[in-house]
């Protein structure tokens, strides 16, 4: 039997795991969809982990420390519950919200971190070490600058202008076509009928794509989908984050350049004194260094 550290990054979308052996050899390295993922309630939360491990790592393998972090735990008496319920599995855990594995994955002790992949949200430490969250409230409420947020707001602006009798800039042809519909009004029931991630999510591309063609009424969406990340930051420091780095990660602010432009461009008008960077390295790698703190 060998002893691992293992590191788990569950997004809305993917799961990564990263394992190591105590004396830091790799041990294994996975990624499967995050299907049947819910952070509520934390038992069934649990018993989906210790699944995930027992599919993904090698046999003859024992967790003698274990970091997640999780899409959906969003306050520390969840993420201490569902450690509690790791705990009686045998494995024992530190649990944080999936945004919180940023900052350690850059090697930063101290930081705030954003996410806009599948959703967006603000994640940094007080003085104390506890954790505080802005945003991340999910597609229908807000997560603007998330992909289906964006895709959202850049339906909305499309439809706006076409009601305003607007030409249209190119927006709304790109949503027609990533839609499959040929109509306004059928892009809004393309959009309506389905309002899940798996509808809106894979479309946001589009909306890059029309603004780096021009359509400004796409860079406007993709503009305020980065002012909302840059408040949530401000948001953060006037509760008590401290940090002087804001690291950004997720799938739709790695993969598309021109939201982390902007949206470091809104953070160092906002907040000066703050640092935008672009992670690197994959979240789960600081899901292991907080195992390995833990342990």
């Amino acid at each position: 039997m060998t002893d691992v550290v293992v590191g788990l990054d569950i997004g809305g979308t993917k799961t990564a795991l990263v394992a190591e052996t105590v004396a830091g050899e790799p041990a294994a390295r996975a990624e499967v969809p995050s299907h049947g993922w819910s952070a509520s309630p934390a038992g069934p939360a649990a018993a989906w982990i210790a699944q995930r491990l027992r599919d993904l790592l090698p046999a003859g393998r024992r967790v003698v420390a274990l970091g997640v972090g999780a899409q959906g735990c969003d306050t520390d008496d969840h993420c201490q519950r569902l450690a509690g319920e790791l705990a009686r599995l045998g494995l024992p855990a530190v649990v944080v919200n999936d945004a919180a594995l940023l900052v350690p994955a850059a090697g930063l002790a101290r930081g705030i971190a954003v996410v806009a992949g599948t959703g967006a949200i603000g994640v940094g430490q007080d003085a104390r070490g506890r954790y505080l969250f802005a945003g991340g409230w999910g597609w229908v409420l807000g997560d603007d600058a998330g992909a289906a947020g964006l895709v959202r707001e850049a339906t909305r602006a499309a439809l706006a202008a076409h009601d305003a009798g607007l030409a249209d800039d190119g927006l709304l042809a790109a949503l027609q076509d990533a839609f499959g519909v040929t109509r306004p009004d059928l892009l809004a029931r393309a959009v309506n009928d389905v309002p899940t991630m798996d509808n809106w999510g894979p479309r946001a591309p589009v909306v890059f794509e029309a603004a780096d063609r021009g359509s400004a009424r796409a860079a406007a969406v993709v503009e305020a989908g980065a002012r909302h990340l840059a408040e949530l930051v401000t948001q953060l420091v006037g509760r008590g984050a401290v940090g002087a780095d804001v690291v950004a990660a997720g799938g739709v602010i790695v993969h598309q350049p021109r939201l982390f432009t902007d949206f470091r461009r809104l953070l160092e008008a906002a907040q000066p004194a703050l640092v935008a960077r672009l992670l690197d390295r994959a979240p789960a790698e600081g899901a292991l260094a907080l195992a390995r703190r833990a342990g």
